[in-house]
């Protein structure tokens, strides 16, 4: 008899349990979700590069601002700074509440009814060019009620992951994870260049139908937590106390992997009488406020880049609009290797700490590389954007991931998950403090001239540094683990 043997990917499938795949469709559809929020975020950076770069130095009689508010053209990157703070200033305050509705309020209903909101305000921003609204406080109102609704995103894809992920989860694979950010501003800019030129409308138009749709997706596939599939599967599900106090990414074995093949059908659930943390039990958690004022400072670089990035290529470098979008992305492109780097390396050498104090001290220098020589030729330009990239977003990916989450799983907490949340919001929403804080100063030193935009990401940078270095400490036992003088300890 002729032996048959199943095709290699049929074998690969099913070498895989039941419970590794729902980890790996929740892991995807977080990823999709959190995408969008960002991707939804970008077009304002891309449309105000298009038309301040063509409009107002090319036709200064039909430039961008009179399409939106009838401004004065001198004044545009002070009131294109108001705009964008409308969105990052409610969004920092927002963060502070979210995480505690998010602990208290089904995800699934949260963080859909976020993305549909967000949405249909982005849409309303588009709608803008259409109705021929003038206005500056109808677009100031729709970036501030965006910016509320966009709160939902972070704290929940975060706790949603946490619930799935009980332990021995790798800071490579929540750098891969959290990569959703760079990719989403990648989309949203290659996106609004599409249809900058011709309708800016439909630049916020489309992501806005994007997320509202993803939204909507939400709703229907997102299963928040494990205990919600007991009625399908049709297993018992057993809390064991160690598990729930190990810290959701750190390292359990060196074989153990995130989809481990030998899934036992006893997993993690919380318990049910367990309450949700505080505001102020979570800032009373060691590392928090260290954390959370270095995540100030690292996200006031970044959202920097991320709101004048491409205007600065375009007024700087000489690129047309659209070149100057696009090259933009590279920046993004290094945070996503930035990213997976901070990771691994914090994965191998067991610190967290130490990992964002190395990549924000070479971060500084290259800042200032940048601003110098970074517009000689194209090769310096797509370089110099790939370096700082994976210097100023690899510490803001790790503290936003691997940090916050070791952090909401503290020891002190003893074994209470449903902290994650709020500790995810704390320490997001003052690195929104910073995010509001850094595309504003941009505005009102930019007409002074580029050269102080970056004097000024560079002391932010130095703060940054000089936040992390309270947990100095944490620091010094991390290099003693490396030295030999104490067991080397994950996370």
């Amino acid at each position: 008899v002729k032996m048959r043997s199943l095709a290699p990917g049929i074998k690969l499938i099913t070498s895989f349990s039941r419970d590794s795949w729902y980890r790996f469709f929740i892991l995807i559809l977080t990823f999709v979700f959190y995408t969008t929020y960002h991707l939804s975020r970008k077009p304002i950076s891309i449309v105000k590069v298009i038309k301040l770069s063509v409009v107002v130095y090319i036709n200064p009689s039909m430039y961008f601002l009179f399409i939106f508010f009838n401004s004065d053209k001198n004044n545009y990157q002070n009131l294109f700074g108001v705009l964008d703070n409308c969105f990052l200033v409610a969004y920092a305050i927002g963060m502070f509440f979210s995480g505690m509705f998010g602990e208290r309020l089904p995800l699934r209903y949260y963080l859909s009814s976020g993305m549909i909101l967000s949405g249909l305000f982005t849409v309303l921003f588009g709608l803008g060019f259409y109705w021929q609204i003038h206005s500056l406080w109808y677009y100031c109102l729709v970036q501030a009620l965006n910016g509320l609704v966009q709160t939902t995103g972070w704290p929940a894809v975060v706790a949603c992951v946490g619930n799935w992920f009980g332990k021995g989860k790798r800071g490579f694979i929540m750098g891969i994870w959290n990569s959703h950010t760079s990719v989403g501003n990648i989309l949203g800019s290659l996106i609004a260049g599409v249809y900058v030129s011709s309708s800016w409308g439909l630049s916020f138009i489309v992501p806005g139908i994007i997320i509202a749709s993803a939204g909507v997706i939400c709703f229907l596939f997102l299963v928040e937590s494990k205990s919600h599939m007991l009625d399908i599967w049709g297993i018992c599900l057993f809390v064991h106390e160690s598990v729930e106090q190990e810290p959701l990414l750190r390292n359990s074995s060196s074989n153990e992997e995130i989809f481990s093949t030998n899934t036992s059908t006893a997993v993690e659930r919380e318990e049910d009488h367990t309450e949700a943390i505080s505001f102020c039990g979570a800032l009373r958690i060691p590392g928090v406020v260290e954390f959370s004022l270095c995540l100030l400072f690292a996200k006031l670089v970044s959202y920097t880049f991320l709101y004048w990035l491409p205007l600065y290529i375009a007024n700087v470098a000489h690129f047309d609009p659209k070149e100057a979008g696009d090259l933009s992305t590279l920046f993004d492109v290094g945070g996503i290797v930035g990213g997976i780097l901070a990771g691994l390396i914090s994965d191998y050498s067991g610190g967290r700490a130490t990992t964002c104090c190395a990549m924000l001290i070479i971060a500084a220098p290259m800042l200032f590389l940048y601003n110098k020589i970074g517009q000689n030729g194209l090769p310096t330009t797509i370089g110099m954007l790939l370096w700082c990239g994976a210097l100023v977003n690899g510490p803001y990916a790790l503290i936003t991931t691997a940090v916050s989450a070791d952090l909401g799983t503290h020891e002190c907490l003893r074994g209470n998950s449903r902290a994650l949340s709020t500790v995810t919001a704390i320490i997001d929403g003052t690195g929104s403090i910073g995010a509001a804080i850094g595309p504003l100063l941009a505005g009102l030193i930019s007409p002074t001239g580029w050269n102080n935009v970056f004097y000024m990401l560079i002391a932010a940078d130095v703060l940054a540094f000089e936040s992390i270095m309270l947990l100095s400490r944490l620091v010094y036992k991390e290099v003693r683990g490396w030295c030999g003088y104490t067991t080397r300890q994950r996370g």
